[in-house]
């Protein structure tokens, strides 16, 4: 059963810690932009096809998603910090790409298009430790649609100087840490084949496959 004040709650911080992240984002994820480009790569996208950008940001990612999709495409940006989507859409109109829609919500509510070609989760961990926002992104998915999920996870305990290094960024931009360890896990739970690398002593990783055959939807979201 959904408990609403902790899933509010979890918004709330969310909302609240990339409010004041919003105008230093782009500056502070520019050194991992081999891990995006290398992600947007494993998407194996094709012109014509729709993608999901959840948790997009400031848009860092569309560039080279609309690249990928080509004019004919689409992309479907999903935020839910106001902040963050205004300037998503301050490079959407800088760059006058006509098949890019910002969707301001948390990805659960999100009114997305049915039948997309592939999600992409860029460093969004808490969005992929939300079983509402993983089932609703994958009932809106073609069967065998590409995924691909990003970001921090803890490595080996013995490195712990690299731990307390991924400990110091996650405090900085996640509000759970739940299976920080293998955060890709709940795509396997709702069946989705995996490829999982990592990089920097295991300290980032890049999760790529394909969303299950046929989804069936883990019980009923209340409103």
């Amino acid at each position: 059963m959904r408990d609403d004040s902790a899933h509010s709650a979890g918004h709330d911080a969310s909302r609240a810690m990339y409010r004041w992240r919003a105008y230093s984002y782009d500056l502070q994820l520019a050194p991992y932009e081999f891990l995006r480009r290398h992600a947007v790569e494993r998407l194996q996208l094709l012109p014509g096809q729709c993608v999901l950008d959840l948790g997009c940001g400031t848009g860092m990612s569309l560039e080279l998603l609309c690249q990928a999709v080509g004019a004919s495409g689409r992309v479907i940006a999903v935020d839910q910090s106001p902040e963050m989507i205004a300037l998503a859409r301050s490079r959407v109109s800088l760059a006058g790409w006509t098949n890019v829609e910002l969707i301001c919500a948390a990805v659960e509510d999100a009114p997305l298009p049915e039948a997309a070609d592939a999600a992409f989760f860029h460093l969004t961990h808490d969005i992929l430790q939300s079983p509402q926002a993983v089932d609703h992104v994958l009932h809106h998915l073609k069967p065998g649609a590409r995924l691909v999920a990003t970001g921090l996870k803890w490595t080996a305990p013995w490195l712990v100087p690299w731990n307390a290094l991924v400990g110091l960024f996650a405090a900085q931009s996640i509000s759970n840490f739940d299976r920080l360890a293998v955060p890709w896990q709940p795509l396997l739970d709702h069946g989705a084949a995996l490829q999982v690398e990592t990089v920097l002593m295991g300290t980032l990783y890049v999760a790529s496959g394909t969303a299950p055959p046929a989804h069936r939807r883990q019980g009923h979201r209340a409103h």
